[in-house]
């Protein structure tokens, strides 16, 4: 049986074609106010279709949490209009639309937020070149930070999205919250491990609660993490799984592990005798579907990492190949385009921010 083909569903009734997704990937293509680009929306259209679900960039739910500029956003309802023919430029031939939705956190800087501090649970600079200096969130704040994810996800809901990926990983606001380096606090939201995973017990609870409520059918909610920090004091492998037993309880429908190769061994010598991944599945013990990604290329690769994954994620060949997928699902691998050059940009819809993204991360597939 070809298992990449073959359907899955989620708690919440809402059922994919396929076990192949997009990932999430950083597009810079909206306008400088969050806006949905037409440019955008025919990057989306091009590679939809084919995949069971196709994941946005990160959509900003507050003001300040702005990451990047021509960054998604769905921090007000006159996104809504826009959002909603993102959404259906993704819903063709059955593809599921999810909108990821994030705050930057300490991970942005006050020209992207035009003049504001950035905020984090602590005031922690980053440990990345030129990183400034966040203000520490005050307990209102991170109230209304909180309810802003509800909000997002109510737009979400009602701009047609089919589900939301709360973004939990690679470094930004709500990692903050779980990581030690970046929260120092000493009230409710800090210090122990048990305190650092509230932000994240209180948001996921909201989000649930409003999708739940809205009475709205087949939509779902994913949870997307990374499982180490590479900081001292940062987030361990072993701080992941306490992080992954307690979201496996609550009433999310998928976790998405985030990793640049999903053949990855942890730091801690504790792990590191299988993959990271599969200490992540065996601590999940079957209660969620769990995508896995990183470094997805070939069949061989898919059919790999579904022997432990219950669904794929694929980013870097798709934007390569838009019918990567197809191609993977007939069985003719030997017809998929694996590098590109500048005069491939515009039929591809590769912008500047996705072609900085691929210089980044794979320069030698590019011509």
């Amino acid at each position: 049986m070809n298992k990449s083909a073959s359907t899955l569903t989620f708690k919440r009734g809402l059922k994919l074609k396929n076990r192949i997704v997009i990932a999430p990937m950083t597009t810079k293509m909206s306008f400088y106010d969050g806006v949905v680009t037409t440019d955008e929306l025919a990057y989306y259209a091009l590679r939809s279709g084919e995949v069971g679900a196709f994941i946005t960039a990160a959509a900003n739910v507050h003001q300040g949490g702005k990451g990047w500029d021509g960054e998604l956003g769905v921090y007000d309802d006159r996104f809504i209009p826009g959002l909603s023919k993102l959404a259906a430029a993704i819903k063709k031939n059955h593809t599921k639309a999810i909108l990821q939705i994030f705050h930057g956190g300490r991970m942005t800087d006050s020209k992207v937020l035009q003049g504001l501090q950035p905020v984090a649970p602590s005031a922690v600079a980053a440990e990345r070149p030129e990183a400034e200096v966040p203000r520490e969130l005050t307990e209102v704040e991170i109230y209304e930070i909180l309810d802003s994810f509800n909000q997002a996800t109510r737009r979400a809901i009602q701009a047609g999205f089919d589900g939301v990926e709360i973004h939990g990983a690679n470094t930004y606001l709500i990692q903050q919250f779980f990581s030690p380096h970046s929260n120092r606090r000493t009230d409710a939201w800090g210090g122990t491990l048990e305190k650092r995973v509230k932000f994240i017990h209180e948001l996921v609870d909201g989000v649930t609660k409003v999708v739940d409520e809205s009475g709205v059918k087949d939509f779902i909610v994913g949870y997307r993490f990374s499982p180490e920090e590479y900081e001292n004091p940062g987030i361990r492998l072993e701080d992941t799984l306490y992080l992954v037993n307690q979201l496996a309880e609550k009433p999310l429908d998928y976790l998405h592990l985030s990793l640049n190769d999903y053949t990855r061994v942890s730091v801690s010598e504790k792990y590191q005798e299988q993959p990271i991944i599969h200490y992540i599945k065996e601590t999940i013990n079957e209660r969620l579907p769990l995508i896995g990604v990183g470094n997805v290329r070939s069949k061989q690769d898919v059919d790999t990492l579904l022997a432990t994954a219950d669904l794929v994620a694929v980013g870097r060949s798709v934007l390569i190949d838009p019918h990567w997928t197809q191609k993977i699902l007939d069985d003719q691998e030997e017809l998929i385009h694996t590098s590109l050059s500048h005069y491939d940009r515009e039929e591809l819809k590769i912008s500047n921010g996705v072609w900085g993204f691929l210089q980044g991360m794979m320069p030698e597939r590019l011509k």
